[in-house]
């Protein structure tokens, strides 16, 4: 399972079209598709099946304490670094440290209710395609260097299951167990 936000379906399409003239280029890395599209708060890697109602609560009470925010999909990135990529990402911009925030409230709510999380460093990103093997992510990185998407309202995150290898061609098929609310910014 993780706790992520979602970006609206209008976001999704235009980053999409972005990306859409890289797909065919030579070497090309393994496309996300567009539906998969989340920015990851909290990796829960073994969420048992009596913890996800507290689970719930305890993630619906620290929704509740954040307010919303204002969003955007800016810029792209590779991990682990640039010139030995495994992994292109767009960034997601909001202004102060609210996804921070959300993000230490969600991990914390996981850990109160006895659930695993995966720790690392947060950085705000929307995984858009992954490298069969390490390799130089310059060129994608440059034909796609100020990209902008259109701004939105995180106005919720959501509890979702993830269940591996029940997607389209074996891909993870996501899950929302719960959309949680934010207040009003």
């Amino acid at each position: 399972m993780f706790v992520a936000v979602v970006p609206p379906a209008e976001v999704l399409t235009h980053l999409d079209a972005a990306l859409a003239t890289h797909r065919s280029q030579p070497g090309t890395p393994r496309w996300t598709p567009a539906e998969h599209w989340h920015l990851t708060l909290a990796f829960l890697p073994a969420v048992p099946a009596e913890r996800v109602d507290e689970l719930v609560e305890r993630l619906g009470r620290a929704a509740s304490r954040g307010t919303a925010l204002t969003a955007t999909v800016v810029g792209v990135g590779a991990f682990p670094r640039p010139t030995y990529a495994r992994v292109l990402w767009a960034g997601v911009q909001v202004d102060g440290d609210g996804l921070r925030r959300l993000a230490s409230a969600a991990r914390a709510a996981a850990r109160r209710t006895g659930v695993e999380v995966a720790e690392g460093p947060f950085t705000p990103h929307l995984t858009v395609a992954r490298l069969p093997r390490a390799g130089d992510a310059t060129p994608w990185l440059q034909a796609l260097d100020g990209y902008r998407g259109p701004t939105w309202t995180v106005d919720e995150i959501r509890l979702v299951a993830s269940r591996l290898g029940q997607g389209d061609a074996g891909r993870p098929r996501y899950e929302t167990v719960a959309a949680l609310p934010l207040q009003p910014g």
